[in-house]
């Protein structure tokens, strides 16, 4: 079938619709108010919540029993040069069965899908039992802090209960459904200092190198094992991902240094437990130092239970194979949804070409997609 013969569909449309709104983060470019306003049609009550320059969407449908929440991102990394990509990236074009535009696939793709799985299912369910719910940030591929780890907040003074949460990221390995994501590591990012004495490279004894002094500690830190893994998460590792130190001679012994590592980090810890370990080498190397910790996120991980089974039943049926199921991967919001209490999956479309020039999403996959979470918040709620 031709581009020009593929038939137009509402996740289709919806999908160019949001494409077209330039919602790098933390812009979300009034992608959340066209969602909001076609779910109240449909009866969901949404709410706006904004935090500093981040704009987050609650639309939730029904009450009590249990709560099933989809969670999602309108924001979308920068596009890059526009020379580089075939098309505008904000003008979402289908070729060869493609669509391509920033965010096709991360995940913009994913929200349409959402969006047209919950119309149809309350359009069919009226009357549903528990509670279906959107959850929207234009702070995910940013800073994470406005987003929804505020919400998150705000949902745990308020009281407010998720026991399911389907994240759309993009998880997909080959085949739409191949990969089903049932936890993530925690990450733990750190900017240390270590501070030190100018001085002439020819005369040492009269300054102290910080990076003479920090070598060592930073070889002990960066060969140290761990731990051995965690059920299906591996063993956790420590990157140090940047240097900087001195003025550009060659002749000046520099007076600081400033290194940046990362943690990514399975059950086994939480963020305070590294923090201290990795204090107590650097205090025993007798540095000098100065340390910032970033803490992204803890690590979550959703055990057998109601939620992996009906995923596991739902992929198998649109993938054709049962679904590998993984902890792998960066990060996602999930890790904010987590420690609400609740249990969280993520599954959506290719990813092979997220964050790339030219990202695109199958219209095949895109069309099926609406399906598969559909049949997700059927087995779920109406089981």
């Amino acid at each position: 079938m031709s581009d020009a013969m593929i038939a137009t569909s509402d996740v289709l449309e919806l999908t160019r619709k949001l494409i077209a709104r330039r919602s790098v983060t933390p812009d979300d470019a009034g992608c959340q108010e066209l969602i909001a306003l076609r779910l109240a049609r449909t009866g969901f009550a949404c709410e706006r919540m904004r935090f500093g320059d981040v704009d987050n969407l609650w639309a939730a449908h029904g009450d009590g029993g249990s709560t099933l929440v989809l969670l999602g991102h309108t924001d979308v990394v920068p596009p890059g040069p526009r020379e580089s990509w075939s098309s505008d990236p904000f003008e979402p074009e289908i070729r060869d069965g493609l669509l391509y535009g920033r965010g096709a696939a991360d995940m913009k793709g994913s929200v349409a899908a959402f969006v047209i799985a919950l119309e149809r299912f309350v359009a069919a369910h009226p009357d549903h039992p528990g509670r279906v719910a959107l959850l929207l940030t234009s702070d995910e591929e940013g800073d994470a802090i406005d987003g929804v780890r505020k919400v998150a907040d705000a949902f745990r003074l308020r009281g407010e209960r998720i026991d399911w949460c389907i994240t759309g990221e993009p998880s997909s390995m080959a085949r739409l459904g191949d990969l089903l994501r049932v936890g993530r590591r925690g990450t733990l990012s750190a900017t240390l200092t270590v501070r030190g004495i100018q001085g002439h490279v020819a005369y040492p004894e009269k300054a102290r190198n910080p990076i003479h002094q920090a070598m060592p500690a930073l070889a002990e830190l960066s060969a140290r094992r761990w731990d051995e893994g965690y059920e299906t998460f591996p063993p956790t590792s420590l990157q140090v991902s940047n240097i900087h130190a001195g003025t550009g001679a060659n002749n000046v012994i520099p007076g600081e240094l400033q290194v940046l590592f990362n943690l990514r980090y399975n059950p086994t810890w939480n963020a305070a437990q590294l923090e201290q370990q990795c204090e107590d080498v650097l205090r025993r190397h007798g540095l000098d130092y100065a340390v910032h910790w970033h803490r992204g996120g803890e690590p979550f991980y959703t055990p057998e239970g109601p939620l992996r089974a009906a995923a596991r039943e739902v992929l198998g049926a649109f993938a054709g194979a049962p679904p590998e199921e993984s902890t792998g991967g960066g990060t996602s919001d999930a890790r904010f949804i987590a420690p609400l209490g609740a249990q969280c999956i993520e599954i959506g479309p290719v990813n092979a070409s997220i964050h790339k020039v030219d990202e695109h999403v199958s219209i095949a996959d895109l069309q099926s997609l609406p399906d598969l979470y559909q049949a997700l918040i059927e087995r779920l709620m109406l089981r």
